[in-house]
C-alpha cells in the first residue's frame, strides 16, 4: 500500500521559508515522477512543481524562482523548498506521485502553510 507522509507545513511571515517533506513507502520510489500541489480555500488544486525520475524539473510561474523541488532516491523522499514566502501561498499543499509505466496515482493527506503579514 502506498503512502505519502508530508511534514514541515506550519506559520511564517511574508518573506520567511518553509521546507516540506513527503516520505513515501509501498512502491519503488525511484520509479516515479513526485511533485507538489496546492489548494487554497475556495480554490482548485493546482501543480506547483513536479520532480522527474531523472530530476527534470517544472514548476507553476507563480513559484518560479522562489521555490525548489528536490528528491533523495535514497531516502524516499521528495522535498519543496519555499523562499519568499507570499500571503497567496497560503494553501494546504500535497505530495503526488505517478509511476512512469503504470501511470498509478497517489496523494498525501496535506500539510497546512499558512503565510502571514
Amino acid at each position: 500500500q502506498v503512502q505519502l507522509v508530508e511534514s514541515g507545513g506550519g506559520l511564517v511571515q511574508a518573506g520567511g521559508s518553509l521546507r516540506l517533506s513527503c516520505k513515501a513507502s509501498g512502491m519503488i520510489f525511484r520509479h516515479n515522477n513526485m511533485g507538489w500541489y496546492r489548494q487554497a480555500p475556495g480554490k482548485q488544486r493546482e501543480l506547483v512543481a513536479l520532480i522527474s525520475t531523472g530530476g527534470s524539473t517544472n514548476y507553476a510561474d507563480s513559484v518560479k524562482g522562489r521555490f525548489t523541488i528536490s528528491r533523495d532516491n535514497a531516502e524516499n523522499t521528495v522535498y519543496l523548498q519555499m523562499n519568499s514566502l507570499k500571503l497567496e501561498d497560503t494553501a494546504v499543499y500535497y505530495c503526488y506521485r505517478k509511476h512512469i509505466v503504470i501511470m498509478t496515482e497517489n496523494w498525501g493527506q496535506g500539510t497546512q502553510v499558512t503565510v502571514s503579514s
